[in-house]
C-alpha cells in the first residue's frame, strides 16, 4: 500500500529513464564467435565516412558507404552476415561498444569481468548487464570471456512501477528542479522543510578553461595552496579515469592525497572517516555524493571547514549540489567552487566545435573564461542536457502507457 523512498529524486528521476527488467541468462555458444567477428569488422570502420557518432542519444549511424562498407567486411563470414539488417544492427552495436562506452568511464574490467559503473553514484553495480548483446560486445572488444546475453522476462518503467502504489512519498535535499515531473508523473508536491542549523556554506564563481590540461594545471595549483593553508578539500571527479588522472598530476607535484571511486570501494568507510582531517586531499567520483557525511577533525573548522572543487558539471545540476552539500553540513563552515573545461564531456556537443573560436576572442593561456561567459556556457550546456533526459523518461513512460493499454484486453489498465 505505501512505499517512501529515500533520495527520492534519484530512485524516481535519475532511475527512470532505464526500464527495470527481469532477465534470464541465454545460451551464448552460439554466438561468441559473432561477436568477435562484429569487433573486428566495427574496428576497420572509418568515423565520419563509414559512421557517425550522436553521443547525446547514446547512438550510432551507418552512412550509405558504411553500409556497403559493412556488406563487403562481412561477406567472408556468412551465415547470419547474409541478411542486412541484422548485419547492420550486429555492426552499430559493435560501434557502440567501441566509441561509446569506455573504459573506466562507463564500466571497469575486474577479474576478467566487465562491470557497469553507475554514473550518478559512480558505483559497481556487479548484478546488471547492458542488453541486446552490447555487455558481450564491450566483453568482445576487452577481451574478456563471453557471457550468455540477457533474455528479457518482464520489463516494467520506475514510473508505472512506483505509481501502482496507493500512497507514495520520499525524501531529498536536491529536488527543486524536478518538482514539476514528480507532480506531472506521480502526483507528488513537493514540500521544503528548512535545515536544522544555518547554513555556513559559501559558493565561489566558476572558472571554465578552454582546454583540460589548463584546467587540471589550475586545479593542481589550487590544491597545493589550501593544502598549505591546512584546509580539508575534497575533489569531486566524473569518472574513474578522471580521478586517476587527477591522481597521478597530484603525485607528480607532490601532493599527499587519498583517492576513492569504485576500485577502492573496499575502503570507502576509512577514506571517508578520514576525508576531515587539517590538511587531507581526497580525490573521489560521485561515490562521495549522496548523504555523504564527512566529520571535520579539531580545528579544521576555524580554517573555513571543508572545501569541495568540482572538476567537472554534470548533465544535472542536482547532482552538483549533491556533491557540494558535502560541505557545510548541520551548520559547519564550508566552500565550494568548479573549475572546468570545454574539453569536458558535458560541453562536447555544443560548444568545442567553437573552443577555436573563443580562443582567438580570449587569447590569454591560463586564464579563465570571463565569468559571465561561463555561467553562461554552463546554463546552456546543462538546460539542454536536462531538456534531452527529461524527454527521454517522457517517451520511456509514454511507450510503457501504451503497452499496458494493449495488453488490457481483460479490463481497464492500472
Amino acid at each position: 500500500c505505501f512505499v517512501i523512498v529515500d533520495e527520492a529524486d534519484s530512485v524516481l528521476v535519475d532511475e527512470a529513464r532505464t526500464p527495470l527488467i527481469i532477465s534470464n541468462v541465454g545460451d551464448s555458444s552460439q554466438e561468441e564467435q559473432i561477436y568477435a567477428e562484429a569487433v573486428a569488422i566495427a574496428r576497420q570502420m572509418d568515423t565520419g565516412a563509414d559512421f557517425s557518432i550522436r553521443p547525446r542519444d547514446h547512438d550510432v549511424e551507418l552512412t550509405e558507404r558504411g553500409r556497403r562498407r559493412a556488406t563487403e567486411l562481412a561477406e567472408p563470414y556468412g551465415g547470419v552476415w547474409m541478411g542486412p539488417r541484422r548485419r547492420e544492427e550486429l555492426i552499430r552495436r559493435a560501434l557502440a561498444a567501441l566509441y561509446l562506452y569506455q573504459r573506466d568511464k562507463q564500466y571497469l574490467v575486474r577479474g576478467g569481468k566487465v562491470q557497469i559503473v553507475d554514473e550518478y553514484t559512480g558505483r559497481v553495480m556487479a548484478d546488471r548487464s547492458w542488453e541486446r548483446g552490447l555487455h558481450q560486445m564491450i566483453e568482445a572488444k576487452e577481451g574478456c570471456a563471453i557471457t550468455g546475453q540477457q533474455e528479457t522476462l518482464a520489463r516494467i518503467s520506475y514510473q508505472r512501477f512506483f505509481r501502482r502504489y496507493l500512497r507514495v512519498a520520499g525524501m531529498t535535499g536536491t529536488v527543486r528542479e524536478v518538482a514539476g515531473e514528480l507532480w506531472s508523473v506521480y502526483r507528488l508536491p513537493v514540500v521544503t522543510i528548512p535545515t536544522n542549523r544555518p547554513i555556513q556554506r559559501r559558493g565561489l564563481p566558476d572558472e571554465v578553461y578552454l582546454t583540460a590540461e589548463e584546467k587540471w594545471a589550475t586545479v593542481v595549483d589550487r590544491l597545493r595552496r589550501l593544502q598549505n593553508e591546512g584546509r580539508a578539500v575534497l575533489v569531486g571527479t566524473r569518472s574513474v579515469a578522471a580521478s586517476e588522472h587527477l591522481s597521478a598530476l597530484l603525485s607528480l607535484a607532490g601532493l599527499a592525497h587519498q583517492v576513492l571511486n569504485a576500485r577502492q570501494d573496499q575502503e570507502e568507510a576509512e577514506v571517508i572517516a578520514r576525508a576531515g582531517e587539517r590538511g587531507r586531499i581526497t580525490v573521489a567520483t560521485n561515490m562521495a555524493g549522496r548523504g555523504t557525511d564527512i566529520r571535520l577533525a579539531p580545528g579544521v573548522a576555524e580554517l573555513g571547514g571543508l572545501h569541495v572543487l568540482a572538476t567537472e558539471r554534470h548533465d544535472s545540476r542536482r547532482i552538483d549540489r549533491q556533491l557540494f552539500g558535502r560541505c557545510g553540513r548541520q551548520g559547519d563552515p564550508g566552500s565550494f567552487q568548479v573549475v572546468m573545461s570545454l574539453d569536458d564531456e558535458i560541453f562536447h556537443d555544443v560548444f568545442k566545435p567553437h573552443a577555436g573560436r573563443l580562443r582567438r576572442l580570449f587569447p590569454r593561456v591560463g586564464e579563465p573564461l570571463p565569468g559571465w561567459l561561463g555561467k553562461l556556457l554552463v546554463d546552456l550546456a546543462q538546460g539542454i542536457a536536462e531538456r534531452h533526459h527529461g524527454r527521454v523518461r517522457r517517451e520511456l513512460l509514454s511507450v510503457d502507457d501504451q503497452l499496458s493499454d494493449l495488453l488490457a484486453f481483460t479490463g481497464r489498465s492500472e
